[in-house]
């Protein structure tokens, strides 16, 4: 099963109230955190809402 690696890239100052929900809900709080999650549709819908304060690499184990 893949992982994803995502880390936060940019500050959520002046962000909307779902998109800073959404990076808590990631377990992102400051900028450069990472956090690894499977692989679904739940997690690559979340990164969708917020792509432009993250960056995703994908891991094989």
């Amino acid at each position: 099963m893949a992982k994803l690696k995502v880390t936060q890239t940019k500050s959520t100052i002046g962000c909307k109230k779902d998109q800073i929900a959404t990076m808590e809900a990631l377990g992102l709080r400051k900028i450069r955190s990472e956090k690894i999650h499977e692989d679904n549709p739940v997690i690559r819908g979340m990164i969708e809402k917020v792509k432009h304060l993250v960056s995703v690499e994908e891991i094989q184990e």
